[in-house]
Parts: structure tokens; sequence; C-alpha cells
């Protein structure tokens, strides 16, 4: 894992010019988009939000601030099933999730696009490198975080930072490769993972975690808690028994 950026180009050494889309998913999140669409950067090719069924007008208020949006009903439950879904259906070269809550800036989405353009083929924001930070973890969910980024590290002879952060990108021919099958807050654990036993090319970027704007998020720390560390050893346990003859 390496936390800096080495532009790789053409033969010319000019980066090749790629569409980007972004993946937003949204359950009862009217009050926060305002926050995220308005402040997207002017390159983004094309914005998806995955909604959830809200009840609370979201999807009116996305097509309100950004007529040009794609919305797409996720057809099942779960962050992870929303995620999906929309990486599924993005078009563009490269594609970034982020959050409809506020908690992850749209203003730093370019630390994730150039290095994508430059050669990797995941980046992943982390909240523990020089110039990041939360201010959205108590100090039990921030040990839980740096536990299970250990465990992970042993396991799979890694050099992650965080591992349960949701600000990432990646490019779409990478996807299939890093697709999860879980449906709740571990998917960023499983999806980091995959990336990893895949052999992808990743690399980390510092990102600052904001408070949600307004509502109440569905995190729950010690039961999800539970099913990251699940699916830590499932992808571990699916290695070795593929490595046996």
């Amino acid at each position: 894992m390496r936390s800096v950026i080495e532009p790789q180009g053409d033969s010319k050494g000019k980066p090749k010019q790629m569409s980007i889309s972004v993946v937003i998913c949204a359950l009862n999140e009217a009050a926060n988009l305002p926050h995220v669409l308005n402040r997207l950067p002017s390159n983004v090719s094309e914005v998806i939000l995955v909604d959830g069924h809200s009840m609370d007008g979201t999807v009116d208020k996305a097509r309100e601030i950004l007529p040009s949006i794609r919305v797409l009903y996720q057809p099942g439950k779960g962050k992870g099933d929303a995620l999906n879904f929309g990486f599924d259906n993005a078009t563009s070269d490269l594609i970034i999730a982020l959050d409809a809550d506020g908690s992850t800036d749209p203003e730093e989405m370019d630390r994730f696009i150039h290095p994508l353009i430059h050669g990797y083929d995941v980046c992943k924001g982390s909240r523990f490198l020089k110039g990041a930070g939360t201010d959205d973890m108590p100090r039990h969910r921030i040990l839980g975080n740096r536990l299970f980024t250990l465990l992970t590290n042993f396991l799979f002879r890694a050099e992650f930072t965080d591992l349960a952060y949701g600000y990432f990108g990646c490019r779409r021919e990478c996807w299939p490769q890093m697709k999860p099958r879980t449906n709740g807050f571990a998917v960023e654990t499983e999806i980091q993972v995959k990336a990893k036993k895949a052999g992808l090319k990743i690399i980390e970027v510092p990102s600052w975690e904001h408070r949600r704007i307004s509502g109440k998020g569905n995190l729950r720390s010690f039961r999800d808690g539970r099913k990251i560390l699940w699916t830590i050893l499932r992808e571990r346990f699916t290695m070795w028994s593929r490595a046996r003859p």
C-alpha cells in the first residue's frame, strides 16, 4: 500500500482522460443532499443516486438540485446492496462512492480521482494518515477500527491504515473483482479485502470525516463490529480453501 502518488501516463507522459461516475446511496437524506450535490466537482460525468425507498422526499430534492441525476431504486436492503447496485450500473471509467449524509467531503474528490487516472486500480480514503481525521468516531470505534485493521494487515499481508471507511473509488473494470456479498456496514471492509486479494494496485489518501449534517445514522458499533470481524475471517478462510490442492 502506498500513501504517495506516482503519476503514470501514456508514452508521451500525458494521463489518459477518463469519465467519472459518483455513486451516492441514500435513505431519507433529503436534508443533507444540498450540502453534497452542490459541492460536487465540475469534472464529474455522471451522478447516480441509489435510493432505499426514502419517505422524506430524498428523490425529489435530488432532482431539484441536479436535474441530470440518475435515480435508481435499490432492489434489496442495506448499504452493501445499494452500493453494489450503483456500481454495477455506473457507466464511466472511474467510480467514486460518496456518502449522502455529508460526512465525506465532495471537495476532496480530486484526491481520489488523481491516483486512478495515473495508474492505480483502487483509491481509498484514510482518516488516520497525516492531514486526515474524523469528527464522527468515538474512542471505542477508533479502537475497534484499529484492531480490525491490524488483524487484516496480518492475515492478508496488507498495509492498510483505515479499514471501515466508505470514501473510495476504483476503475470500473476492477469492480467485478471487488464486488461484495455483504449487505450491511461491513461492505467497505469486504471491498478493500477483496481488492487486496485480487492483487489490485491500491493507494490510500488522507480524508477528513465530518459529522452527518442532519438525521441519525443506522450504524450500530457492536453489532456491525461482529459483522466486520466475520467478514475478515470469512475472506481469509476462502483463501485457505482455494489454496488447498
